[in-house]
């Protein structure tokens, strides 16, 4: 019976292995490599096996027919392959393909340095902004020490690639800032207007920007404010230059802010103990004050006001370079207003929205008066002299607002549209003696869109358009925006990018011709780039084609061109060296143009042909002190004494020449005594920084006298700048971010 009973039991187990049938593969990724651990099944069924270490796969089952089998691996996306299970067996080789993984995935950065915390590429944040030695607290005197920038001293403005300074424009949360520099002193370059800690994010775009921004013919400063304090705090500092303080408050949710801040900046004291150059009749004064509320939606969205009024002003006065016996008083009284709202919102799982408006509003009172030798007001008839005496208002507002829209598509890609409407006015209104007033208003609309698109992990594109109107120009363009990331394995990644650029041309001269087309460039950029957790290298070269640049002789009009190429290179290290963080940048710059009344195309004043800086920071944590330096060096840039020749009737050189190279070393001392104590309730920082330690020469350019036979070199005010400060945080340990951003 039991033999009987085995054999019954040997027959149906024979019976039901001839009814199996053996699938065996290999599961590979795109490249042939082996996908250990991949999940092998078929739909519908519990029947399948787990890819081995070489990415092999066995397993029986009884299923017969068409059949889909799935295939999984962490990382990979979904595999389905239809299959006709037989009875004999099915030999499968299967392929998956990388997931869009974000921090996997190749990121599109031609042209763009991105300093957010929350990207992998960070290269600055608003600490290292504030301890880079040459900075002084300055956004842009940090972003300068970054490749592709210039380092011109006589005027604001960030000079990128053989562009000009109205060429760079900066963005806050999306919109427009149309007086982001204080205004304009001659021969001496202004500060920004914004402190560095009202910002989380920097995105600095030497070319190939993205087409959600416009009207910039070289690069793009894109900045985004903070969002949630993380506990209430209050602050209060006091330094050689003036004081300050500030209140911010987080309610018990934690969900919504308000704060306001004022400071007052008087450089009197600090005049007495360094003597400037030039004199100064009238010390500068600034006032500062600014208020913002931010809170969260039901949504998880986020909505942020952030406002400043600013007033300040100053008068100096410079001996003529026309007449030993006269000076020049320049006066300047500025008013500036600036609103900003902005509100990001989720809508469902695929969409996004960004709303933003902004308004500013800017006053300058501006006036220069030829005086004798006891600083008493002249007049002269004739030329130079009869330009000299002048007082004018200029105001300039702007209003904005511009949505964008985005919507993820499948992985990583998302597309991106929208548009802004911005309405400029313009007020130039003379005081002099020939009263003129003249008024410009341009109702500017664009509209844009533009996709990421993520092949794979390694091979990603961004395509963009972007259509413009401008009313007080009554002309359009469309122009379009491509970059290509294509990531190297470990080595790093390669990208390369191509766009046009439009700009409207400056106020001063539509104020005289409104006829004048927009002024145009093209951009060519190719870029290698590696980031690892503690460095950062990257090579970038570039092309830039400039077109319908403006002319203001023979004629005002757009027949103006040029170009601008070189080489870039940027290398940061915060590994080799346990709590050593520097930097190093260099760019090398060929351009030349033929615009505003240079007589034929030459290298513009503003541009060196070689820039380089070193960043250095150390922290000491047994000291509790950070050292800062930095140090940069340019070559010599051109000057030329540029002349109307009436014989001839047209604009001649006269007089060429360089400028001594330019040299800056800089230095600063950050001392922090409470860092590291879990029970202080404050936190102090002082200060201590001093620029041009060497006090080296810095000769930025040459005027000349009407008739030529003066030239005279344009230097900075004083060759050093000290500063001594104490500034003192309650109920806000800032121990964490200068240890994360030192170590």
């Amino acid at each position: 019976m039991n033999r009987f009973l085995c054999s019954i039991v040997l027959l149906l187990t024979s019976i039901t292995g001839l009814s199996q049938t053996r699938i065996e593969g290999k599961v590979k990724d795109t490249k042939g490599r082996p996908v250990a651990g991949a999940s092998i099944s078929i739909k519908d069924s519990y029947d399948g096996a787990t890819a081995d270490s070489l990415g092999g796969f066995s397993f029986v089952t009884e299923e017969k027919g068409e059949r889909m089998v799935l295939v999984s691996s962490i990382g990979y996306l979904l595999l389905e392959r239809p299959v006709t299970i037989g009875s004999s067996t099915l030999k499968l080789d299967l392929q998956l393909k990388e997931a869009p993984d974000e921090l996997k995935a190749v990121v599109v950065t031609a042209g763009s340095f991105e300093a957010s915390d929350s990207k992998r590429t960070t290269v600055l944040n608003s600490i290292d902004i504030v301890t880079t030695a040459s900075a002084n607290a300055d956004v842009t005197g940090a972003i300068r020490t970054l490749p592709g920038t210039q380092q011109v001293g006589e005027k604001e403005g960030l000079f990128v690639r053989g562009g000009s300074g109205e060429e760079a424009k900066v963005f806050i949360d999306g919109t427009l800032v149309n007086n982001f520099f204080y205004s304009s002193v001659p021969d001496i370059a202004q500060r920004g207007r914004f402190s560095p800690f009202l910002f989380k994010g920097t995105v600095f775009t030497s070319g190939g920007y993205s087409a959600l921004y416009g009207q910039a013919l070289s690069a793009a400063l894109i900045l985004e404010t903070i969002d949630l304090p993380d506990q209430s705090s209050a602050n209060i500092g006091v330094s050689t230059v003036g004081l300050n303080g500030g209140y911010q408050h987080l309610n018990k949710k934690k969900d919504a802010s308000w704060g306001v801040n004022y400071a007052y900046t008087n450089l009197l004291p600090y005049f007495e103990l360094v003597p400037q150059r030039p004199d100064y009749f009238k010390v500068p004064q600034f006032h500062y004050a600014d208020a913002n509320f931010r809170f969260k939606t039901k949504t998880g969205g986020m909505v942020k006001f952030y406002s400043t009024f600013q007033a300040n002003q100053l008068g100096l006065r410079n001996a003529d370079i026309d007449s030993a016996a006269l000076k020049n008083a320049f006066s300047l009284s500025n008013q500036n207003l600036y609103a900003n709202l902005s509100w990001k919102e989720k809508l469902g799982k695929k969409w996004r929205m960004n709303l933003g408006l902004s308004y500013s509003n800017n006053l300058d009172d501006i006036g220069n008066q030829l005086q004798d030798q006891d600083d008493k007001p002249i007049a002269i008839q004739g030329l130079p002299y009869v330009l000299k005496n002048f007082a004018y208002d200029l105001r300039s507002s702007l209003a904005q607002t511009k949505l964008v829209m985005e919507r993820k598509l499948k992985g990583l890609s998302a597309v991106r549209f929208g548009g802004e409407y911005l309405y400029f006015h313009d007020r130039l209104e003379a005081r002099d003696t020939s009263f003129r007033a003249r008024s410009l208003d341009d109702h500017f609309k664009a509209v844009f869109a533009e996709t990421d698109i993520y092949i794979t992990n390694d091979l990603a594109a961004k395509l963009g358009a972007r259509f413009e109107h401008s009313s007080l120009l009554s002309r359009s363009n469309l122009v379009p925006r491509i970059s290509l990331a294509y990531k190297l394995g470990n080595l790093g990644q390669a990208s390369l990018a191509y766009g046009m650029f439009y700009q409207k041309p400056e106020r001063n001269q539509l104020v005289i011709n409104t006829n004048l087309d927009y002024t145009r460039s093209t951009h060519y950029i190719a870029n290698f780039q590696k980031v690892t957790s503690g460095n950062t290298f990257r090579v970038e070269a570039f092309y830039k084609k400039y077109e319908d640049l403006v002319k203001t002789f023979p004629g005002l009009d757009n027949s103006g061109y040029g170009y601008a190429k070189g080489v870039e290179l940027f290398w940061r290290d915060k590994k080799t060296f346990k709590g050593f963080d520097y930097w190093v940048s260099y760019s090398f710059l060929d351009t030349r143009r033929d615009y505003l009344n240079y007589p034929n195309s030459i290298q513009p004043n503003f541009a060196a042909n070689h820039t380089a800086s070193l960043v250095l920071k150390k922290f000491i944590t047994k000291w509790k002190t950070q050292f800062n330096a930095s140090y940069t060096f340019s070559t010599g840039r051109p000057y030329y004494d540029i002349r109307y020749n009436s014989n001839e009737d047209k604009f001649a050189i006269y007089d060429q020449g360089t400028t001594i190279n330019y040299n800056n070393l800089s230095f600063s001392v950050n001392y922090l005594p409470t860092v590291g104590n879990p029970n202080a309730k404050k936190f102090v920082v002082w200060v201590l920084s001093v620029t041009n330690v060497l006090n080296q020469d810095q000769v930025f350019n040459y005027n000349y006298s009407f008739n030529g036979s003066i030239k005279r070199p344009v230097v900075p005010p004083a060759n050093q700048f000290f500063f001594l400060g104490c500034f003192i945080s309650f109920g806000i340990d800032r121990t964490e971010d200068v240890i994360n951003s030192n170590l």
